[in-house]
């Protein structure tokens, strides 16, 4: 008997309504991943586009429930979501060109993740790359990426439940900064009339370089905070002796904790620092406290009264160099800040080098 896809379909539907009977080049997946293969994604179809901009639209099959429904939602499609990618393209190019491979093995690169880890990307999230976004350009400023809803395919129904088509979108590093310090939504609002249906281009510089940018970003953070109420972090633990809470933190990401402290407190909002096993929860209140919420999570409550001081004291307590280090303003805590290996971006292998 023939296996039926009526998520494929509903997909393939979504994408005649703005492509017709035109023919996507396809990449297949050889062995899928339910049975032992190593790519998430089931296929990869492309589509040559000559607006706004000559550009390469990637769509993938295989986040979602393409043949047979198998989670307990039936509201939601898999995981939600099927990812895309807009590439610009060289006018120049002939009418028989092939679309770049790179992106497709970047996608499987971002389902192997969320297939991985159980973590799930939306509208408005953002990831550090960690090295180039094509691997084989260390030219590129583009090394982080943000995720919009895809602004032609949008969201659909299908017989295994509702999906988005999420698009991710290529930044430079200092345009994540400023995504971090302030919100996705909001900064690429603000950078869309620089990018067309948020159409990447690994060649461009960041668009922070642009003084009316960088402007907005400044005014619009200072005056909403950060979204980001999440840090995750290799190393995070914290012990108990008699009066003394000590928190353990690895060096490498002491100086953005501090950061991120800064663009939420001061604004109301908590921030949480997760680990493999442990998280650490700041929240503003009424007076300093260090409440064990249950065996992996420690509440620290920062005193609204003498913030800017307490920012200061954390501030200096999280540089990216190893050692104990008290908190005057918030007595019996200390910041124990431990040396980070640096890992290489592509094996995921220690580079030898660390930080502190």
């Amino acid at each position: 008997m023939a296996e039926t896809s009526p998520g494929w379909d509903a997909i393939d539907g979504a994408l005649a309504r703005i492509y017709g009977d035109a023919e996507p080049y396809h990449w297949g997946t050889i062995i899928k991943w339910a049975l032992g293969g190593p790519d998430p994604l089931d296929g990869i179809s492309v589509y040559r586009r000559e607006d706004p901009v000559p550009h390469w639209h990637y769509v993938s099959y295989g986040m979602t429930e393409l043949y047979d429904k198998h989670s307990s939602n039936p509201d939601e499609s898999g995981w939600g979501f099927e990812f895309t990618f807009r590439l610009v393209r060289d006018p120049a190019e002939s009418a028989d060109a092939e679309p770049p491979v790179w992106p497709a093995n970047f996608l499987q690169n971002l389902g192997r993740y969320v297939f991985n880890s159980g973590n799930w990307f939306e509208a408005g999230h953002h990831i550090d790359l960690n090295g180039p976004i094509a691997t084989d350009r260390d030219d590129t400023a583009i090394r982080a990426a943000a995720f919009v809803q895809d602004p032609e395919l949008g969201a659909i129904s299908t017989p295994h439940g509702r999906m988005e088509f999420l698009q991710v979108v290529g930044l430079a590093y200092d345009e994540y900064e400023a995504a971090r310090g302030w919100n996705t939504e909001s900064l690429l609002d603000t950078l869309s009339p620089h990018l067309p249906l948020f159409v990447t281009d690994i060649d461009r510089a960041s668009l922070m370089t642009d003084p009316a940018v960088a402007e907005t970003v400044r005014q619009g953070a200072a005056r909403d905070g950060s979204s980001q109420g999440s840090v995750f972090v290799d190393v995070v633990s914290w012990s108990r002796e008699a009066d003394t809470v000590t928190i353990r933190l690895g060096a490498l990401p002491a100086p953005s904790i501090a950061e991120a402290l800064r663009r939420r407190l001061p604004f109301g909002r908590d921030l949480i620092v997760h680990g493999n096993d442990a998280r650490i929860w700041f929240r503003p209140g009424d007076a300093y406290s260090a409440v064990e919420i249950d065996d992996e999570a420690l509440a620290v409550t920062v005193p609204e009264s003498a913030l800017e001081s307490v920012l200061d004291d954390l501030t200096a307590a999280l540089p990216p160099e190893a050692g104990r280090r008290t908190v005057p303003s918030l007595p019996g805590l200390v910041i124990d800040i431990e040396r980070s290996v640096i890992r290489d971006a592509r094996s995921g292998e220690a580079t030898g080098r660390v930080v502190g």
